[in-house]
């Protein structure tokens, strides 16, 4: 498993625990059926387990955006990211896979791929869990191409969630790509609070420009369909 972070802490967002994740419009929340529901209900072990989360919470590094930015909607295939910097992961293995060693932050253009694809998922979301399965069995797919493993990678954003919260998601599905904590909503407001799960897309150029190629809500499908569509989009060979 790689990990974005090493630490767990960080106590719960509370404020996250509400029916669906989005811009506040309840009309546009009900309209589609992948929107991400949040249980009302938590049990009294789970209350437990948050006051001990909550007694031991410390800071965290944060994921940097320019103040004063929202986006009114999500970023469109042919355009580019709007400019954001996530903290490199402190577990070596993480790092190494994004190529990123001696860096203390970055950004998605600085990765080293040709492709990079962006899971903006929450723990609490219910079609994020149901998605993890087939986000992993992509990943596995990937790593199993020696032409495609150093030249597509994948990385996840948990919106309103903690390291904690994070690192709860990627060891109960055993997510083996690096993800990261989005606790105050910074990325996802300029990302236009997509709702959940949410798949990016980027084509990352020689020159250090990119181009979004993918940009859409709800699963994606049959993981193989949906790497030969990045592909083409890209223009990259699949190869054996």
């Amino acid at each position: 498993m790689l990990r974005a972070s090493a630490g767990r802490s960080g106590e719960p967002n509370h404020a996250f625990r509400r029916n669906c994740l989005g811009s506040g419009n309840e009309e546009k929340r009900r309209a589609h059926s992948g929107t991400c529901r949040f249980s009302r209900r938590v049990s009294g072990k789970a209350i437990w387990l948050l006051l001990m989360v909550l007694a031991l919470a410390v800071d965290s590094p944060r994921l940097r955006v320019p103040e004063s930015f929202a986006a009114t909607e999500a970023p469109s295939v042919g355009g580019v990211l709007p400019e954001m910097s996530l903290p490199s992961p402190e577990s070596p293995a993480a790092s190494n896979y994004l190529g990123l060693a001696g860096k203390s932050s970055f950004t998605l253009p600085e990765i080293r791929a040709e492709v990079v694809i962006v899971e903006i998922f929450s723990m609490y979301c219910p079609y994020c869990q149901a998605e993890a399965p087939n986000v992993e069995r992509l990943f596995q797919i990937i790593q199993a191409n020696k032409s495609l493993k150093d030249k597509v990678k994948l990385i996840g954003i948990g919106v309103g969630n903690t390291p904690y919260e994070v690192g709860v998601f990627e060891d109960r599905y055993e997510v083996p790509f690096p993800l990261f904590a989005d606790p105050d909503f910074s990325i996802h407001k300029i990302l236009g609070e997509v709702r959940t799960p949410y798949f990016i897309a980027v084509k990352i150029n020689q020159d250090g420009s990119h181009q979004v190629i993918y940009s859409q809500l709800g699963s994606f499908g049959d993981p193989q369909d949906f790497l030969d569509l990045l592909l083409e989009r890209a223009k990259i060979k699949k190869g054996a």
